[in-house]
């Protein structure tokens, strides 16, 4: 049966096109049921025992929830109880238009077979397709056809009613309009609430529960916050330019504080300042808000007070508005910026929250605090009769709403993740967290890998170099098993010197387009934790086929230079190739190769005579302003048995280690010029924009106050700056001045070619660069190879390689989850770091003052490559014996007065009094200040590298 539909449509050009839409309806669509004979179906998915008691619906019955159920309640639905459930098509189409990422959940839940979540395509069949009336809304009609759909069940299902124990469909919803009409047609239906309540010896169900609107505007009578406009009133102003759009960050120190990043025209942007509860208007972390700039004689400078959130369940605000009067002090105009207020929420990037229960003191009370893990995220009011069971735990919770009478949002428990401090979970907390997906991979991704035995097919050998003879060896860390990179230099005839990078062909095994090439653009990169790696690409490719092990025959793509004697360039080649290395060393082994004069084998010359170009490649980049800067990375030493650190220290660069990655950065941006010649508007690039000048800011005045002059104009005089930066009887100082130089540098990220007009990397002093060599565990240099490979005729093109608006919308979510992946990197060395001092006890070491804020310092541990804030003060108001001069910058303490670069000597333990956050204790031993109440708070490891962009 064919419906179709005709009209015309006027197109840009000024002409009229006829349009005919056919829709073709069918009547052996099947209803999906175990108790069905009448339908002639090969596989059905809803069972005939349905184990489900209900209060309200004694019989067994399948579910159909409309539209607002699975968008609001789909934390319910995932629940491993809720099984034998009909999705409309109706349902799962407007899911899809609505939330992307709730679509996702729902089509997960129907791959699980144990779940029976079946979906019936109503829209063709021919006895539940509806046609739109006239006057009738789209959302009106959507809902006529869930009851139509809920009526043809309930009617097909009569037939066998009493082989099955009679049966029943039940309808969820929550809308009352919807229900009543649904009651007219002798449908069963009921609110979502009612039948989650319903449930016979599941009441822990209830708590994962939404809540409806009318219980989100039924916490409080008192006004605590501005209404929101409108949306359309939003897109108004924000065309008239009365107001801003922009990302809303939250301030990690400081939860009256944050900022709105709104983004201008080409590579201009701005950001607008907020203080304050009432200007901050219930803005979460990450929302897209709509901001109203204040007047000018009402913008205030970025406060210097770290104040957190103490949690009081309270929404009168006495406490915070001192806290508010603390921020607003007098700065000069020139450090006053752009402030202003949020008038309105474009779009919630809510997600499930780990964190833990504050547990209500009010005795048998249901309603109870969450606090985050991340403090950026406000407390989250939720309801749960688990209370006493969940104390301890680490939790998820989803918000639901911000009322604006709620000094909190509300929200729902989701799930346990497992006891707080518990290795397994604090790992769980940080990837959830970070949005790292760390789901084993599906049997669709693991269907992609070849077959074993796998062994290189006399095909491949025709299509590639043999270069099987050649000395090649890799050098990488202690431990590695994904080996990238492999590297070769012999002497030529000519008395030049040919020199390979050869990394493993990753594109090979992974094609466009396949279920494992999505889940690797999705997780964009492999993410290093402390003893655990979370893969980007399936473990038998990343540590056996595409990993270019010693003694092994591994396909290759290879990039390979003759050079002479001064490390210049003579002839570059690109090919697919066929490599066997000779070697995997670690950093140590190569460079005892090199130094040990007494070893003059082939891959010894080979690494000697790698290392001798480097230093010339080195001194090259340096000359030309490339930035050597600096920060603290460590290294745990790990217990076989019970896999808690028993030691740590920072690592040591050996010269081997500047070796490898000259040839890498030297490999990359042979790439990338040889992409971009081929491909200009397609060409997947990276880049390092220059910092604003006002970023160097702290480093200027740092540096200052020993009488030293950094010179920012340009990354060449940065880094010339940089390298005569001495000061007498300080030998740490260069040091410290290049891990604050690392602080005010830009991120680095990917972007195509055809969207941008700046190429530049800043930190290389590159004109051009991109990644080529990590193929295994970076996402962006698989594209890259396929990219090389049509350039060079190795392998054919592809529609999206050549999208650039494509490309650039995988730049975004490649930029996304490398940013990420170093914050979970560095959650993991932080937690790590608690459970060696927990072990250790109280330990006494020397550090320096890093910043100088208000009311703390910020102590940094060279030995252990922490820094954590020393507070000055109570939580409560400012100490009237701290002065803080914003111009040294400096703070008084009393009697004595705290510059940046001063040495302090302080002990270090750790605090396990509140369990949710557990923190290194920092507190002074020299110099010490009697009187003063002396706080700590979380140290951080440094994350930061000092391989700029490899």
């Amino acid at each position: 049966m064919l419906k179709s539909k005709t009209f015309v449509k006027k197109t840009r050009s000024g002409g009229v096109v006829k349009i005919v839409r056919e829709h073709y309806l069918r009547d052996d669509i099947w209803c999906g049921s175990e108790i069905c004979s009448e339908c002639k179906q090969e596989t059905t998915v809803l069972q005939r025992d349905v184990c489900i008691e209900s209060n309200l619906c004694s019989c067994p019955h399948y579910l159909i929830p409309d539209t607002n159920v699975v968008l609001h309640q789909i934390d319910v639905l995932e629940d491993p109880i809720i099984r034998n459930v009909i999705i409309l098509q109706t349902v799962l189409q407007e899911v899809r238009h609505r939330s992307a990422p709730i679509y996702k959940r729902v089509k997960d839940m129907m791959h699980e077979k144990e779940k029976h979540f079946y979906t019936f395509t109503n829209e063709h069949h021919r006895e539940t397709f509806i046609e739109r009336e006239p006057g009738e809304s789209a959302n009106d009609r959507n809902d006529r056809a869930i009851r139509v759909a809920a009526k043809w069940y309930s009617e097909h299902f009569k037939p066998f009613k009493s082989t099955s124990d009679g049966l029943e469909v039940v309808l969820l919803t929550d809308d009352q309009g919807n229900k009543q009409k649904a009651k007219e047609m002798g449908l069963l239906v009921l609110k979502c609430e009612d039948y989650i309540k319903s449930l016979i010896a599941n009441p822990e169900l209830v708590d994962r529960l939404a809540l409806t609107n009318d219980e989100k505007n039924d916490i409080s009578k008192k006004v605590l916050f501005p209404e929101h406009l409108p949306l359309s009133k939003i897109q108004v102003g924000i065309k008239a330019g009365a107001f801003l759009q922009g990302t809303f960050r939250a301030s990690r120190d400081n939860y009256l504080e944050g900022t709105v990043f709104v983004h201008g025209e080409g590579e201009e942007s701005t950001e607008v300042l907020l203080q304050g509860l009432t200007n901050l208007n219930r803005a979460v972390h990450q929302d897209v808000v709509a901001v109203q700039l204040l007047p000018r004689d009402k913008w205030v400078a970025p406060s210097s007070i770290v104040l957190q959130d103490e949690g009081t369940a309270k929404d009168a605000a006495g406490e915070e508005e001192d806290e508010e009067k603390a921020l607003k002090t007098s700065a000069a105009e020139s450090a006053k910026k752009p402030t202003g207020k949020v008038i309105g929420i474009i779009k919630r990037s809510w997600r499930p929250f780990c964190g833990m229960l504050n547990v209500s003191q009010i005795k048998e009370s249901t309603r109870h605090l969450f606090t985050p893990a991340d403090r950026r995220i406000p407390r989250i009011r939720i309801e749960t009769r688990q209370s006493s069971t969940l104390a301890g735990q680490r939790i998820m919770v989803a918000i639901d709403g911000w009322p604006k009478d709620s000094r909190y949002p509300n929200g729902h428990f989701v799930r346990s993740l497992g006891g707080a401090g518990d290795k397994e979970t604090e790992q769980e907390v940080l990837l959830l967290e970070h949005d790292v997906p760390h789901q084993a991979f599906s049997q669709a991704v693991l269907s992609f890998l070849p077959k074993m035995p796998w062994c290189i097919t006399p095909e491949d050998v025709a299509k590639r170099e043999d270069l099987r003879e050649l000395t090649v060896c890799s050098v990488d860390p202690p431990g590695c098993t994904d080996i990238d990179d492999a590297l070769h230099c012999r002497e030529l005839d000519n008395g030049n010197l040919e020199v390979g990078v050869h990394i493993a062909d990753v594109s090979h095994f992974i094609r466009p387009g396949n279920a494992m090439d999505q889940e690797a653009a999705n997780r964009g990169t492999t993410v290093y934790l402390c003893g655990k790696r979370i893969d980007m690409v399936p473990e038998l490719l990343s540590s056996n086929l595409c990993s270019l092990r010693s003694n092994v025959e591994r396909l290759a793509f290879s990039c390979i230079w003759e050079m002479n004697n001064s490390a210049e360039i003579v002839k570059t080649r690109f090919t697919k190739s066929i490599i066997n290395s000779k070697a995997s060393l670690t950093y140590a082994e190569a460079q005892m190769r090199i130094d040990d004069t007494t070893m003059n084998d082939d891959i010894t010359k080979s690494l000697r005579g790698l290392n001798k170009l480097a230093k010339i490649l080195k001194r090259q980049r340096i000359d030309n302003g490339a930035l050597t800067l600096s920060s603290l990375e460590v290294r745990f030493h790990i217990d076989s048995e019970t896999h808690d650190p028993i030691d740590l220290q920072t690592k040591e660069l050996m010269e081997t280690n500047s070796m490898v990655e000259e040839f890498m950065l030297l490999a990359n941006i042979s790439v990338a010029q040889k992409i971009y010649d081929e491909f200009p508007e397609c060409a997947l690039l990276r880049k390092h924009p220059a910092p604003p000048p006002s970023n160097y800011d702290i480093l200027i005045k740092a540096a200052k106050s020993k009488n030293v002059d950094i010179h920012t104009d340009s990354a060449k005089a940065l880094a010339d700056s940089l390298d005569v930066a001495r000061v007498d009887n300080f030998p740490y100082f260069n040091t410290l001045l290049r891990i604050l130089a690392t602080r005010c540098m830009m991120q680095a990220v990917y972007f195509c070619s055809g969207m941008d007009s700046d190429f530049h990397h800043y930190g290389l002093a590159s004109p051009i660069y991109t990644h080529f060599t990590s193929p295994i565990r970076r996402y962006s240099d698989i594209i890259v190879h396929r990219l090389l490979a049509v350039a060079i005729g190795a392998d054919s093109t592809y529609s999206d390689l050549m999208d650039k608006h494509k490309q650039s919308a995988l730049c975004n979510n490649l930029n996304y989850r490398h940013k990420m992946s170093q914050y979970a990197q560095r959650a993991s060395v932080a937690f790590h770091t608690q459970l060696f001092f927990k072990s250790r006890g109280v330990l006494n070491e020397e550090g320096f003052v890093l910043f100088v804020r208000k009311n703390a310092i910020i102590v940094l541990i060279p030995k252990f490559g922490l820094e954590g804030t020393v507070f000055f003060e109570s939580r409560n108001k400012t100490s009237p014996n701290l002065v803080f001069d914003e111009e040294g910058p400096t703070l008084t303490v009393l009697q004595h007065t705290f510059h940046i670069f001063d040495k302090v000597k302080v002990t270090i333990s750790l605090d396990a009094s509140n369990i949710q956050h557990q923190k290194i204790r920092m507190a002074l031993l020299d110099p010490v200040i009697p009187g003063v109440s002396v706080l700590a708070e979380d140290p951080e490891p440094l994350a930061k590298k000092s391989k700029i962009d490899c």
